[in-house]
């Protein structure tokens, strides 16, 4: 296990349920959330960053304010919606600090950094928390591989400047692997990558639904004390909320939902994404707060 320091465990706070359990709406998807907002004239694509960042506005105020915590982007959400006092006082701010796509070196995928993003930048940009994303082959890449110094060196960042980092891992088929293979290393691949990044000092997981009520017990073993939150990936509210309750039984701290509670509550208007989301996205977030806290 890799203890928190004091001011970690303030962050740790800040961003779970008075249960002590994670929820963060995740809302830092940039392309990915333009593809919820079909209802675009021209298509999706036409949508401009300042509508994007609207929409942003708009999660926040209807759907986050009421979660404990809201993971967002530093290229279009902030820092317009902490300094126009649409993010409340109550519900904490989680930086993403992942650029969006990845690129590929001999096969295997590779993020980078927003420019400009360091720990001392989350913290200028109001944050409580930081997330990072790394792409990971736990059966291609050790604790000597790029992505393993990465994550190590902004892991020590982070906590020299008082930050607490999440740590997202996201696993990964690659080009020439059969949709059966990986689909078989999936699980080991999950609990391998969450060891690996223990190792590194994580201290903080958010990771991908291993498949099953052994795998998630599987990745609890190989955290090894470290909390772990469990992604929703894009799949529907009520799946994931099935797998939220066979993780929380196994191990897991919480979890982290972006486009299970969002992905049908979006549009370029302002008044239907207001119905939407009160509608449809809140009453999701608070079933699966039940959930988390085990309640539900």
């Amino acid at each position: 296990m890799n203890p928190l320091t004091t001011i970690e465990r303030r962050g740790m706070s800040a961003i779970s349920t008075p249960g002590g359990r994670m929820l963060i709406v995740a809302a830092d998807q940039r392309n990915g959330m333009k593809a919820a907002m079909n209802d675009a004239p021209d298509g999706p694509a036409s949508i401009s960053t300042a509508e994007l960042a609207e929409a942003k506005a708009d999660l926040v105020r209807y759907l986050a304010n009421n979660a404990p915590a809201i993971l967002l982007d530093p290229e279009v959400a902030l820092p317009a919606v902490v300094d126009d006092g649409v993010l409340i006082r109550g519900t904490s701010l989680v930086v993403g600090m992942d650029a969006s796509g990845f690129a590929t070196v001999d096969g295997l995928r590779h993020t980078d950094f927003v420019p400009g993003m360091t720990a001392r930048r989350v913290r200028e940009l109001g944050g409580d928390a930081a997330k990072m994303l790394w792409y990971l082959r736990a059966d291609r890449q050790d604790t000597r591989s790029r992505v393993a110094t990465d994550m190590r060196e902004l892991i020590q960042a982070c906590t020299a400047e008082g930050v607490l980092l999440i740590v997202e891992l996201l696993t990964y088929r690659l080009e020439d692997e059969s949709e059966e293979h990986y689909a078989a290393a999936f699980p080991d691949l999950v609990a391998d990558g969450a060891r690996l990044a223990v190792e590194c000092g994580a201290k903080v997981l958010k990771l991908q639904y291993p498949g099953s009520a052994e795998g998630c017990a599987a990745v609890t073993a190989a955290a090894d004390g470290v909390p772990w939150a469990v992604l929703s990936a894009g799949v529907d509210h009520e799946t994931f909320m099935k797998q939220v309750g066979t993780a929380m039984a196994n191990g897991a701290g919480g979890a982290m939902a972006g486009r299970s509670l969002w992905k049908d509550s979006l549009s370029v208007s302002h008044d239907l994404r207001k119905d939407y989301l009160t509608k449809r996205a809140l009453p999701r977030l608070q079933e699966l707060a039940e959930v988390v806290d085990g309640r539900g």
